[in-house]
């Protein structure tokens, strides 16, 4: 085992000695000048760009190159002449420490000394279009200058260039200037072919050049390189180019793969985990005889990628690759050739590699569309503006295998303002969108144009709105006014654009349902500006965003992480036909900088908006990811809003910006309370220090609002604030009104009005103006008062928002005129609570603040709504006492479920107990049973009420809910009153020992049980309609929509009349006769031997039927109170809501009577009883049909015919053998 150990460590040696000794091999024959520099010591030297490479005619232009000077004698940095000409094209030229920039034959001195043996990177740019020169030395921006309008509008192509030494042709050879050679060193020489940010000149990219490339291959040289350890740059990006070659042996038949995935198998299989492949591209070339050298590489352009599954003899290959992390570009680059030079086989092929082909450059972004499509196809969207962009003509280079060295594109693209008027005659199904699709169909059939922000409006305005699906009728024609641009790609000229989008426009268009006709077409020619450049600080970095063409996207690097791109659209607007830039596209970026970074922020005048962008967009990121922020982070915030209000006047924007900051704070999860009195400072001083040009300006975020108003002192008649919040996560409506008015503005949850008298107070401010600030809260984050959470007064809580107003900043107090201040409650006002007005006081508890009740005088005017007087200008709102409420929250909705739960049971049952006594007959002849009958019903229209005032209250109608709040109301009284009767009878049977003869009983009871009732609550209506409902008239319709809806009695004073005292009558009369009856009860168990058969629990089951009867148990309301208040509401509930199956249970359920009824009708079989029973027999003699004339005492006949005077059946729940007698 141990042999085989030392065989494997051996072999794995030999593996890594045979990779070091191949990547050594690599590099020292690669073709890579990356980690290498030219030395120019005075002998010929000679480095001039390889006739092979040519520079193409560039309209824009970014060079770069390392440069260090060891003797400060005339020089040359690089040296570049248009074919046949003497004066410089482009170059860099010096003399001593003073450098020059050369351009078109003219020369810009640099105003910066350079010194001896130092290295310095030196980047020239230049823009045709913009007309602009800039220079940038080690990132900073030394020159910017511009060029004379006659100069050149592209660089002249196929030049000569040199590097070191100053040059002329002769006999077409390169000849060195004598006297304006460099004595120094050069490195990373690279050229591009576009103008190159400042941002970017920062970033000190390592990519390499797209028009000529750090790389042997491009030059022409007679001195060698050399190495140089201070020239390394690590870099992640690479672009890999070669020639592949297949087995021919292996070519027959079909590939089992794309060539794409047979090269990317391959990649993957060779390269370490550190280089992933991202994007793999092949062409194939219509012959591979030749393909040897570099040269032949840039001969086929590689194409779309391959569908066919052929295997070719040779395809060329453009791989993108990641090398995470970064490592220097001339290891990559070694690395990358030596594991690219070994052939690879797998089953069904072999690949090699030309060595000679292989390029590894480093690129500065992989390629957003790698795959270019002959046929690009734009999303059609159905209205609004647009934005996608076909395909378009870039710049190309020798190293990009370039169409046409003579040719690339100048200047913009050509843009059209289109107005189009069209009618559509049929039945199309999306107006809109038919017309967007024929628009583009009609001009983008070439991807030489494009269709940008098309806007369609109909004629007559019934799609002025976003479309909803609306079908146009048949034959029905309807005119739509489109407006858009066009974007025109091929630089025709402008009257063929004209010409060929005219004749596009008004073709008339048919697909069989509906026609399309152009009715007026009017194409102007317009020429947008550019885009200028701008520099943006957000959380993602610092950006200089270049100057950009009208609907071109710039992309930038992200500062973080490096690999990732920003972007940004030079939007054009369909409005004014004016460019601007858009808001940067940072998805693909992460924060640069975080929210402790600030304190390194210096707020000047000049910064204050950018600040405050970076504070919005540092706290929206943060409370993305984490739904608070740390105090610490909280301090920073508010110390440096602090800062940008005090720096200067606030602009509008940065004042909506700061609102939008604080309101995020409040709605998100921290504590704000440590800071909360420097927040609403904060706020005030913003809002006086905020300059407009109008009288009044509003600025609200979600639940919080702030208006300030310039009064003249002189012409000042009061003034009124309102407030609508419905959402805390909507922005507040403000309503300002130019007077005094003393009853809230309509549709308000908070208003506040300060009377005229005020302007004696008043101190002028800037133009003899006076400010006045108001400010609405619609959270109490800020306003955390301890005493309302723990203190002494804990039975407080806050019910409503918040409003201030202020003059100046000033404390205005003592005001003999009061200032009025209405606010709406969270929560409607129970009976037993109060409400307070409070203000808040910024000095109590020590300074934390709290509320306070001083100098502010309460008016409740509703459920819903308080008034308030207050003598001074601060913070208001309203306060709930709720220190006589003994129930919690949880209590509170036990009860209800018991309520609502029991409620429903017993209207079951009282409903069943009904339809049993009135379907038999023989239940219902006795006095006793009809009683029941009515009782019944009241309570059944008592409990079906109670279980349908929600609901019915829930339509908002303020007519329904007096109907509703009377009829319970009525049928409580009803239930209540024959509870009364129920004991009149009692004591009328049982009580009273001779018989009283009273004619027409059952028809006066009803009288009386259902017309007592009716006159009280007719007499309520009659006083006052409005004492019943939700809420008071001026209120109702507010009361109505609240959350808890409940019609009833809304005036005390009928209440406890008509309820509390009617129920307190009724109530001792039912306790003297159920007293009564008990002591009769007794009696007669000790006078009658036949009342010894008697037990206990007939007893008890008899008292607890009278107390059903009888209501005793809705007694336990008066004694709710002190601490046994919840045990008794709870026995309340429970008793009360079950009353329906109480009766049920006593007289049906355990009534032998009744049980036998249901048996005779509802059972069959051996379960139905005989009807000639001893029951039957015993209910009908003594005489038959009872008479009209009743005595009210009831005589029971016994089995043993032995007289006795017993409680009704119905009272007492024993078995009726009892009947009525003339």
């Amino acid at each position: 085992m141990k042999s085989v150990r030392n065989l494997s460590s051996l072999a794995f040696c030999l593996s890594i000695l045979l990779a070091v000794c191949l990547l050594g091999s690599a590099a020292s024959d690669s073709n890579s000048l990356w980690g290498k520099k030219l030395k120019f010591i005075g002998r010929p030297c000679l480095w001039q760009l390889h006739p092979n490479t040519a520079v193409p005619a560039l309209n824009e232009l970014t060079v770069c190159i390392l440069l260090r000077l060891k003797l400060l004698t005339e020089w040359t940095g690089f040296d570049y002449k248009a074919p046949g000409r003497r004066s410089i094209e482009l170059g860099l030229q010096g003399k001593g420490r003073k450098g020059s920039v050369w351009l078109f034959g003219r020369k810009v001195p640099l105003t910066k000394e350079l010194k001896s043996d130092k290295w310095y990177s030196v980047c020239v740019t230049w823009s045709g279009r913009a007309q602009r020169l800039r220079v940038y030395i080690d990132g900073d921006k030394e020159l910017e200058a511009s060029v004379a309008p006659l100069s050149p509008q592209h660089l002249a192509p196929n030049g000569t260039l040199t590097l070191g030494v100053s040059h002329y042709v002769l006999n077409s050879e390169v000849q060195e200037e004598d006297g304006k050679g460099l004595l120094g060193d050069i490195g990373l020489f690279r050229m591009w072919a576009r103008e190159w940010s400042a941002e970017e000149m920062r970033e000190k990219s390592c990519s390499d050049g797209d028009v000529v490339s750090w790389d042997l291959r491009q030059w022409k040289y007679n001195c060698p390189p050399e190495p140089d350890s201070h020239l390394h740059c690590a870099w992640s990006l690479y672009k890999i180019k070669m020639w592949t070659f297949l087995d021919t042996s292996l070519r027959a038949g079909k590939c089992p793969m794309s060539l794409e995935e047979v090269t990317r198998n391959w990649l993957e299989s060779i390269f370490p985990p550190r280089i992933s492949v991202r994007d793999v591209f092949v062409s194939s070339p219509r012959s591979c005889h030749g393909v040897n050298n570099f040269a032949a590489l840039h001969v086929q352009r590689p194409q779309a990628s391959l569908a066919s599954s052929a295997c070719d003899n040779c395809f060329s290959c453009e791989v993108y690759v990641n090398v995470d992390p970064a490592v220097k570009v001339d290891v990559v680059q070694a690395n990358i050739t030596a594991l690219l030079s070994g052939s690879y086989s797998s089953d069904f092929l072999s690949l090699t590699v030309d060595p000679y082909s292989i390029s590894v450059l480093p690129v500065e972004s992989f390629p957003e569309v790698t795959k270019p499509t002959p046929t690009v196809i734009t999303e059609l969207t159905t209205s609004g503006p647009t934005e996608s962009l076909p395909a378009r003509p870039v710049n190309t280079s020798t190293t990009g295998e370039p169409l046409d060295l003579n040719e690339t594109i100048v200047g913009p693209d050509l843009f059209f303002r289109v107005d189009l008027n069209l009618s559509i005659t049929g039945s199309p199904t999306n107006p809109k969108g038919d017309i967007t699709t024929w628009v583009k169909n009609q001009l983008e059939v070439n991807n030489s144009m494009i269709v940008l922000n098309l806007i369609i409006e109909e004629v007559n305005g019934r799609y002025m709105e976003q479309y909803n699906g609306h079908v146009i009728l048949d034959g029905q024609q309807t005119q739509y006014n489109c407006t858009f641009h066009v974007q025109e790609f091929n630089m025709n000229s402008v009257e063929s654009n004209k010409a060929l989008i005219h004749a596009a426009l008004t073709s008339k268009y048919e697909n069989g349902s509906f026609t399309i006709q152009t009715m007026n077409l009017v194409i102007k020619h317009i020429v947008p500006e550019n885009c200028l450049e701008e520099t943006t600080f957000t959380i993602f970095g610092e950006y200089i965003w270049p100057e950009a063409f009208p609907e071109v996207k710039q992309e930038m690097g992200c500062k973080k992480p490096k690999s990732e791109r920003a972007s940004r659209l030079c939007k054009l607007d369909i409005e004014t036909d004016r460019t601007s830039w858009s808001v940067p596209d940072m998805t693909n970026c992460k924060p640069f900088v975080t929210i402790s970074d600030l304190e390194n922020i210096n707020v000047t005048t000049g910064n204050a908006e950018q600040v405050v962008d970076m504070i919005q967009d540092l706290v929206s990121n943060q409370l993305e990811n984490d739904a608070e922020l740390f105090s610490a982070d909280l301090d920073t915030v508010v110390d440096k809003l602090g800062e940008v209000v005090d720096a200067s006047v606030v602009i509008p924007a940065v004042g909506a910006d700061i609102v939008n900051i604080v309101a995020d704070i409040l709605l998100s999860k921290t504590d704000i309370t440590p800071v909360a009195s420097i927040v609403l400072n904060l706020t005030e001083r913003m809002g006086n220090k905020m300059d407009f040009p109008d009288e009044s300006i509003n600025v609200t975020a979600p639940s919080l609002a702030l208006s300030m108003v310039n009064v003249d002192p002189g012409d000042f008649r009061g003034l009124t604030f309102g407030v609508s919040c419905t959402s805390p996560i909507l922005n507040p409506k403000i309503f300002v009104k130019q007077s005094f008015v003393s009853e809230p503005l309509p549709d308000t949850d908070a208003t506040i009005s300060l009377p005229p008298a005020l302007h004696d107070l008043f101190l002028p401010g800037e133009d003899n103006k006076t400010r006045i600030q108001f400010q609405f809260y619609g959270t109490e984050e800020l306003f955390q008062d301890p005493d309302l959470n723990n203190g002494a007064q804990s039975s407080l809580a806050l019910n409503s928002y918040i409003v201030s107003a202020s003059v100046n900043g000033s404390h205005v107090h003592n005001l003999k005129d009061k200032v009025v201040v209405t606010l709406n409650h969270q929560k409607p006002k129970q009976q037993e609570f109060e409400v307070r007005c409070v203000f808040w006081d910024f000095q109590k508890n020590a300074g934390q603040g709290g509320w306070n009740s001083g100098g502010c005088e309460t008016q409740s005017i509703s459920s819903n709504r308080t008034s308030c007087l207050c003598d001074h200008l601060t913070h208001f709102a309203v306060l709930l006492d709720v220190s006589r409420r003994d129930l919690s929250d949880t209590d509170s909705q036990i009860l209800t479920v018991i309520s609502y739960l029991g409620c429903g049971i017993s209207s079951i049952f009282l409903g069943i107990t009904l339809l049993t006594y009135l379907a038999f007959e023989k239940l219902r002849r006795d006095n006793p049973s009809k009683i029941l009958i009515n009782l019944s019903a009241a309570l059944l229209g008592l409990g079906m009420l109670f279980l349908l005032n929600s609901w019915l209250s829930s339509f908002s109608n303020y007519g329904l809910c007096i109907a509703t709040g009377a009829s319970l109301h009525y049928f409580l009284l009803a239930s209540f009153t024959w509870m009364g009767l129920e004991a009149v009878h009692m004591y009328l049977a049982l009580v009273k020992v001779f018989n009283i003869y009273i004619p027409s009983y059952i028809l006066k009871f009803c009288a009386a049980g259902w017309g007592i009732p009716l006159v009280i609550v007719s007499i309520v209506l009659a006083m006052d309609k409005d004492a019943y409902g939700n809420a008071t008239p001026e209120e109702a319709k507010v009361g109505l929509q609240s959350i808890e809806q409940f019609c009833w009695l809304q005036n005390d004073v009928f209440f406890y009349v008509t309820v509390v005292a009617f129920f307190l009558l009724i109530l001792l009369c039912n306790i003297f006769v159920f007293i009564k009856v008990l002591v009769q009860i007794r009696q007669m168990r000790f006078n009658k031997s036949s009342a010894n058969s008697r037990t206990s629990l007939q007893d008890l089951r008899a008292v607890a039927s009278l107390t059903v009867l009888l209501g005793l148990t809705w007694s336990m309301g008066f004694f709710s109170f002190g601490p046994g208040r919840v045990a008794m509401l709870y026995l309340f509930c429970i008793f009360n809501t079950s009353q329906g199956f109480f009766i049920f249970l006593f007289h049906c359920l355990m009534k032998e009577n009744v049980r036998k009824q249901w048996r005779i009708h509802l059972c069959c079989g051996r379960f139905r009883p005989n009807n000639d029973s001893d029951w039957s027999r015993s209910a009908t003699a003594g005489g038959g049909r009872p008479k009209k004339s009743i005595l009210v005492n009831t005589v029971s006949v016994a089995s043993d015919n032995t007289t006795t005077r017993k409680v009704s059946d119905s009272s007492t729940g024993s078995a009726p053998n009892h009947h009525q007698r003339a």
